[in-house]
Formats: structure tokens, sequence, C-alpha cells
């Protein structure tokens, strides 16, 4: 009963408009050991949440190349599940995925396939992380296939940081820090949605054929429409995740631009290391996708807001309107977030000549559908005991082409590998990027070249729409790396 009052609090402190940002608490390691207990648990409104320390807080997991990850996840959730899933009676089973991270997809690691925890079940969790490992923002969340929409719409989810990415491009050094947690909220029988729609300016336009109601609002941090404060010309660098279950944001910070680092998780300098960043009035993440810029302060006097912006998803996508994130307002002098700390890290700086792979025709094409009763690739819905749907030579680079024959946008994720997103719909995207979520316009194509060169990645893994009810429905398939 404490725990549970204390979630309910916890949840609403910061609701109200002009409360400041808050930080999420943080995990670090000791002597290459980030070691942290996580609880799955269900607050006082019947909502799944990770609980730290006692508190309905996911922490931000902080290591360096070369640590482990050693995480004791407990499955406290009720035997009997408090709301519905998406194809079948929950089961209130749960797992962590660890996602970006190039590492081991066996057991104990970021395996989602085998280990699972029942209700009163434990997980133990001892993931390495390889030493030359790119440095940047990742996240983790929970993928118990069928459950998965559901635990992180609840907001079963947090940021993981690899530290270093100041080696990669030395300005960030001694810059204040954000980490900025993105994620859905679901309005959808909330007392408070009304309210909750006026507090970030929902806009009523539309931008597609979407035939819904907006059904959920974001919060960052945990909080709806929060003050972020920066002094006028003041660099910070934020560190921006869309943990959204199943929304697109399309991040704009009114009369700035960004300056971009890192996507992903991938310095933009380890492979173009002539072009360190790139510039931008706004950016569109997929759900999962991740944003690491430098951000300026606006001019004394002059407001400013952190926006999405309207994402047309097709027709018959689930609407994606405008609306206020959080509010930019002068920072009075006291409270400066933690400074990027500087790095003796080398950087592990990788110029590759694709042009070959790119031009040779796709080594396998995923192709996205969807109908009444589900969602499919190639044709399959996933089955836990299905046979892999392709297999991965370790060493090699492939060109993969996804085909969304579908009238919504899929964002598409594979696990434990990046891949260059270089031509959307037969045409080359300028400035191509590193990422490990991609997203597929409707009706349309994108190609990329996968990255399977890294010797620790070698097992069965998954790929999938990060649109986690479509995961759920049955578009995910498995990928053996040998």
């Amino acid at each position: 009963m404490v725990l549970a009052a204390a979630m309910t609090w916890l949840a609403r402190v910061g609701e109200k408009n002009g409360s400041v940002l808050p930080d999420p608490p943080e995990v670090r390691g000791r002597n290459r050991v980030v070691a942290l207990t996580l609880r799955a648990a269900t607050n006082a409104e019947g909502h799944d949440v990770f609980s730290f320390n006692g508190r309905a807080s996911a922490p931000v997991i902080r290591a360096w190349p070369g640590d482990t990850l050693k995480i004791e996840y407990i499955n406290e959730l009720p035997k009997i599940a408090n709301e519905p899933c998406a194809m079948e009676a929950c089961r209130n089973m749960t797992n962590l995925h660890f996602h970006g991270l190039e590492v081991s997809p066996h057991r104990s690691q970021d395996d989602v396939l085998e280990m699972m925890a029942m209700p009163g079940e434990t997980l133990h969790y001892a993931v390495q992380i390889p030493p030359d490992h790119p440095p940047g923002l990742y996240w983790y969340h929970t993928h118990p296939h069928g459950e998965s929409h559901r635990q992180v719409l609840d907001g079963m989810s947090g940021a993981l940081v690899i530290e270093g990415i100041e080696s990669y491009f030395p300005p960030l050094a001694g810059l204040p820090e954000r980490v900025l947690v993105v994620r859905g909220r679901s309005i959808e029988h909330d007392p408070q949605s009304i309210d909750l729609k006026r507090r970030v300016e929902l806009s009523s336009d539309t931008c597609g054929a979407e035939p819904e109601t907006p059904e959920e609002v974001f919060t960052v941090n945990g909080s709806v429409r929060p003050q972020i404060e920066i002094a006028p010309g003041e660099r910070q660098f934020w560190r921006i995740v869309n943990a959204s279950a199943d929304r697109y944001v399309d991040l704009q910070l009114e009369g700035q631009m960004f300056e971009i680092v890192a996507m992903d998780g991938e310095p933009i300098a380890r492979h173009d290391p002539n072009h360190r960043t790139r510039i931008a009035g706004h950016v569109l993440l997929p759900p999962a996708g991740r944003l690491e810029a430098i951000v300026t302060g606006p001019s004394a006097g002059t407001p400013s807001r952190l926006i999405t912006r309207c994402v047309d998803t097709g027709p018959d996508g689930d609407p994606n309107p405008a609306m206020v994130l959080a509010d930019v307002v002068q920072r009075s002098g006291a409270g400066l977030p933690p400074k990027t700390p500087k790095s003796s890290l080398k950087p592990n700086l990788k110029t590759l000549d694709l042009a070959a792979e790119e031009k040779a025709p796709p080594r396998f094409v995923v192709t996205f559908t969807e109908d009444k009763k589900g969602f499919y690739i190639n044709g399959e819905k996933f089955a836990p005991d299905a046979a892999p749907m392709v297999h991965a030579k370790v060493g090699t680079f492939q060109h993969w082409r996804i085909v969304n024959d579908s009238k919504e946008l899929h964002p598409m994720h594979i696990h434990q590998v990046h891949f260059l997103a270089y031509a959307e719909n037969d045409k080359p995207i300028a400035d191509p990027l590193w990422l490990d979520t991609v997203n597929v316009p409707y009706g349309g194509s994108v190609d990329v070249i996968m990255d399977f060169t890294n010797p620790v990645i070698r097992g069965m893994s998954v790929f999938h729409c990060h649109l986690l009810n479509h995961e759920d429905k049955g578009m995910m398939a498995k990928i053996r790396f040998e």
C-alpha cells in the first residue's frame, strides 16, 4: 500500500504547467560493473510500472564501453492482469530489451526470445558491453511478445547512456547535459483528458487522413509540459529518446536549430569524421528513435517551446497531431544540469566504402503487410517456435530493402545491429545516417546496408515493426547471426 501510494503521488508530480523538468534517478558503475535491482510492479491506478528504490521512476543507466550491466529484474506484477492485451488474455509476463546495444543475443544478455519472467519470478541479466562499443543514447524496455505495447505504453522504459561520446565530438565536453525521455500517455479513458489536451495545446488540425481522434498526449520524464531551463545563448547537450509505444514525434525547438551529434546512439563522426554534426530545424523520430543534439538558449524575453509537429501516418495510421512537449524558459542561475565529462576514450572511426553493396540487388527483402486479422512480415505472423526467416553471415555487410505494402507508416527495428539508411522510394537520401530504427513510408520502401561485422553478435535474434501493437499482433520475425 505504501509503494502504491508513493507511485500515485510521484506520477502526479510535475503535471501542472510551469513545473521544472524532473531528472530521473541515475545508476552508475563501480569497478566496471553497473548493478541495480529493477521491479515490474502495478501502481494504484492499475498501470504497470518500473519500480526502482521504492520509486515509480525508471533510472537512467550510465555505463562505459567495457562495463558489465548486472540487473536483477523481479516480476511483482499480479498473476491476473488488470488490462487487456493485443491478441489474448494478458499473463503479465515480462523481460528486458536493451534497445540498440551491440551485444550478444544469448541468454543473460539481450535475449528477448527465451528469457521471460512470469509473476513471482526473477531474471538475472549480465550484459557485457564490448570495449569498442559506440558511445551514445540507448534505452531499455520490456519486450514480451503479445504484451509489449501495453507495458511500454504504461511507461516501462528508461534511458541507457554509453559514456564517451565527447571523444567523437570534443566540443561536447563541459556542456550541461539533459536526458529527455518522451513517452505517450493514454487519455482514452482518463477523466482529465480535456484538461490534458488543453495543457499541451493539442492541435485539432490533421495532416493526414487518419479517421480516429487522438488518444495520447506526450510526457517528458513523466511530466506533462514541464519547463526546461536554459540561459540566453547557453549551449546544452540534449539526449532525447522517443520511448512511445506507438507514436511518432517530429521534434522542433521554436526559433532554434538542432546541431545533431548522434542518431540512434551512433555518433555521426564515427562514419564521417570530416562532417561530425548535422544542422536541422526539425527531426522526425519514429518510436524508439533517439536524437542527441546541441541546442542554444533563445534570447532573453523570447518565448520558446519544444514541440512535436503533426505527423501524417497514413490513411490507416493513428493520429499524430501537433502538441507542446515542454516550455523552454530562462534559467534563473541555479540548478544547472550535470556537465558532459571529458573522456580518455580513443574514437573508433570507421570510414566505409559501401558503394558496391548499395548498387547490388537486395540480398533480403522485408515486406510489411496488414489486414483485419493481423500484421505480417513477408506474409507470415510471428510464432515463438518459428524457424529464422533469414540467416546473416557474421563479417558481412548486406543490402536489405524494407517495403511497406500498407496504408500506414511502419518503423523497422532490428536488434543488436545498426544499418545505413541510404535510399527512400528508390531515391538517394541526402546525408544518410546510421540507425537502428528507420521510418518506412506507407506504400514505399527504404534501402539499408546492414552491418553484420560484429563478432560478438551471434545467435538468434529478431527484427520487427516498432509500433509495438503491430509487433504484438505478428509483425516480427527471427534472424540468426552465424
